[in-house]
Formats: C-alpha cells, sequence, structure tokens
C-alpha cells in the first residue's frame, strides 16, 4: 500500500511535495493510516483533531490517543473542543452537518493562521460508494453520482483509492493502532446503514465490485466534464454578461432540444431551488420571476435576467445638501459651480442652481413620476418614457432619479427635465456629472 500510496502522489499529486499539509486525525483507523503513510515518505504534516464532545469519556479518550500519536511522531498538533450539540440547536442543524461546519471553518482558520497549504483527509474508496448511494436514494444530478472529488480546492483526499480491507490489512501488517468510533456500529444514521446493510450485497453479488465501481465513477466524471464543456459552448452563443446580471435570449434557448438542462447548468450555482418554475419561466408572460435567496431570475418579453438581490440599504432615498460637493452613494456624483455651460452628455448636465430646492434626492420610480424630458416638447409621464425608450423590467426598478422638491432634475445617465437645465439667462449654473 505505501508504493501505491506514493505512486499515487507522484502521479496525481506532485504538487504536494515541499508544502504544509494539515492532517484531519480522528483517531480512527483510516486518518491514522493516512499519518504513517505520510510520515514514511517524509511529507511535512501537522495533524487537527476535533472533540464533538458526543460521546462523553470516548471523545476524551480519542482526543488522548491522537496527542500522543503526535508526540511519538514529533508532529505539530492542533486540538479544538467543540460544544456541538449546543450549536445544532442554536444553527437549527443536524448533528452531523453541525459538526461539518464546526471543523471545516477550524481548519481553514488553521492553515491560514499557520502557513498551512492544504487541508488532507482520509476518505476512502468505501466512502465514495456509500456517499454515491446516499445521493442516489436522495435524487441527484449528475455530479451527485462522481462522488465525493480527490481535490476541492485547499481540500486533498489522497486515499479515495484505497478500499477499507487494504487499509486494515496495512494498519494490521505494521501493528498500527486505532481508536474504534462506537457510533460506527449503529445504524441511527443513514451512512452506516448502507454501510452495514447494503454495500455488503453489492460486495457479495459482485466480487469485483470495487473495481467495477472505480470505473463508473471515472465515466460519470467524464461524462461530466463533456456536459460541461458544451454547456459553456452554448453559453457563449445564448447568453448575454451585464455586469453583474446575465440575459438569456429566450428564442436561442428554446431551439435547443434539452433547453431545461442547460438553464440547470448555468444557473445551479446561483442557489435556486423551484426548478420547474424556472423552466416553465420563457413560456409565461413578462414580469414572471422565480427567487433564490440572494439572485432574481426575470422573464422581460425575450429574455431571461439573472440580477442579484438588491440590498436593502440600496432601496432607500439618499439626500443632498447644499454645499456638498461629491456624494458616492448610491452613485457617484459631483456637483461644481461654473460660469459657462459647455457640451453636455449623459452623464453630463447643467442646471440653474437658483431653481433646485435643497436638499436634493436620489431615489427610484415612484407611482405618477412625470417629467419635461429635455429634447422634446411638453410633459411626459416617467412609465411612458420609459416604455419609449424600451426599459427592461430590471431597468426600470434600477434607474435612479435626482429629485427637487418631489420633481424630476434627471433621469440619471439618461435624460435632464428641461425645466431645471442652465440657459444663456442662468445666473448660477451648476455642473452635475455621473462618475
Amino acid at each position: 500500500m505505501l508504493e501505491k500510496f506514493k505512486n499515487h502522489l507522484d502521479q496525481n499529486f506532485p504538487h504536494l511535495y515541499g508544502k504544509k499539509l494539515l492532517l484531519t486525525v480522528s483517531g480512527g483507523i483510516d486518518s491514522v493510516v493516512l499519518v504513517h503513510l505520510c510520515k514514511k515518505i517524509q511529507l511535512e504534516i501537522g495533524v487537527a483533531h476535533c472533540n464533538f464532545q458526543l460521546r462523553d469519556t470516548e471523545s476524551d479518550e480519542d482526543e488522548l490517543f491522537v496527542q500522543e500519536l503526535c508526540t511519538q511522531y514529533n508532529i505539530p498538533i492542533f486540538i479544538q473542543k467543540f460544544s456541538t450539540s449546543d450549536y445544532a440547536v442554536q444553527r437549527k442543524l443536524s448533528t452531523q452537518l453541525a459538526a461539518r461546519e464546526l471543523r471545516y471553518n477550524w481548519f481553514n482558520e488553521i492553515i491560514e493562521n499557520n502557513n498551512y497549504d492544504y487541508i488532507v483527509t482520509a476518505h476512502h474508496l468505501d466512502d465514495q460508494i456509500e456517499t454515491f448511494l446516499i445521493n442516489l436514494t436522495r435524487g441527484t444530478g449528475l455530479e451527485g453520482l462522481t462522488g465525493i472529488p480527490e481535490q476541492n480546492d485547499k481540500i486533498i483526499r489522497p486515499l479515495l483509492i484505497f478500499s477499507r480491507n487494504e487499509i486494515e490489512n496495512f494498519a494490521n501488517k505494521n501493528q498500527i493502532d486505532w481508536r474504534e468510533d462506537s457510533s460506527n456500529a449503529s445504524d441511527k444514521y443513514l451512512r452506516n446503514k448502507i454501510r452495514h446493510a447494503v454495500v455488503p450485497v453489492l460486495k457479495q453479488l459482485n466480487p469485483s465490485f470495487l473495481t467495477s465501481f472505480q470505473e463508473t465513477l471515472n465515466h460519470l466524471k467524464q461524462s461530466v466534464e463533456l456536459v460541461e464543456d458544451v454547456t459553456a459552448i452554448m453559453y457563449e452563443r445564448i447568453v448575454t454578461q451585464l455586469d453583474n446580471k446575465i440575459q438569456i435570449n429566450i428564442e436561442e434557448l428554446l431551439k435547443l432540444k434539452n433547453y431545461k438542462s442547460y438553464l440547470y447548468q448555468w444557473l445551479k450555482e446561483y442557489g435556486f431551488t423551484a426548478w420547474n418554475d424556472i423552466y416553465n419561466l420563457p413560456h409565461t408572460q413578462s414580469g414572471k420571476q422565480v427567487f433564490s435567496n440572494s439572485y432574481i431570475l426575470l422573464k422581460d418579453r425575450n429574455y431571461l435576467l439573472l440580477s442579484p438581490k438588491e440590498k436593502e440599504e440600496l432601496k432607500e432615498s439618499f439626500f443632498i445638501n447644499e454645499n456638498l460637493k461629491n456624494h458616492k452613494v448610491p452613485l457617484n456624483l459631483s456637483f461644481c459651480n461654473i460660469s459657462y455651460i459647455s457640451n453636455s452628455d449623459n452623464n453630463i448636465i447643467f442646471v440653474d442652481e437658483d431653481k433646485l430646492q435643497f436638499p436634493l434626492e436620489i431615489r427610484k420610480k415612484k407611482e405618477g413620476d412625470s417629467f419635461y424630458p429635455s429634447g422634446m416638447n411638453g410633459k411626459k409621464k416617467l412609465s411612458k418614457y420609459f416604455k419609449d425608450e424600451k426599459y427592461s423590467l430590471l431597468e426600470k426598478e434600477e434607474q435612479w432619479l435626482l429629485v427637487s422638491n418631489n420633481e424630476i432634475v434627471w433621469v440619471i445617465g439618461k435624460r435632464a427635465d428641461q425645466r431645471f437645465l442652465a440657459n444663456e439667462n442662468t445666473q448660477n449654473t451648476l455642473k452635475i456629472e455621473l462618475k
């Protein structure tokens, strides 16, 4: 096993040599064998041990065992006790999820504060099988069937090619002691039920099950890569990036036979769960929206528009006092008194300061808003202006207005109000610029 481990690192993880590695060690056979393998090939390692205080004195005995192991091999060790049950109640999490959140938050703190390069865990091939079956029973996409990744950012799992039997044989052959977690014998958790009742049957039905499973995983990973390549190509054709928003062309999208699959691939990272609503969105009327915790997907005429939810503070009004020269929230506006009028553009207007009533206000549209657009004759409702200018629904919601005494001075960055513009008779000209 040692030679196989060394060859595996040489071929797949050569970047680990010369790096500082933080091994997560529970005291169980898998993590203890990982310590021995890393020491044998002289990797620079430290150990992190979590005491979740879930098994009374047994948890403390595990901690003591890992301390003694590290003393024996002169390995730096980090130990943290967690009030896991209290944390789970406070965060409304299962005990397993609470423990996972606690330990990985702490591991990341260690590597940042102590200059470690990677976190190394002892997940093995049987863990892969159990994770595959758990995801399968709960329902999942291709990604959920590819198992645990060998590397996920700074987390490395170099034992995934080894079965539990290989690890046990290595430990017994080298007279390695370890701690047995009594909770592993219980069928209280789904993983244990699969480990005890399902996997043995699969191995009995097919003595080469582990080899077959590894081949299946490789095929699935190749399929995922193929899907990612194709969805990236179609993304370039159908999706347009607009600052912090994306725009999906519905007409082009619906030409795809499996358009739902493309939508899922493009939008899965944004936290949506109402997938049936998303798949129906291209066929609904304009204005229909689907929400995740942080994003909005909006049907707007011929497009689906994805944008982040607006922060609450950006929904308020902002006021500008008379002597203020620069205003930075929510937009960067500058105010300057000048004695001339030069050419203006969408980002610069010249107004008669004597016609303004301070404080000025920056706000979004309100029902009944109207103004006198420069270059046009007469009054126009803001809603009609938006329609004529072909504003999307999202653009209407995002447009800021500069207002004096509830009268629109400027549809900022778009059109000024004729009534406030400076002319040859203006005594006090104010230049307002959108930076």
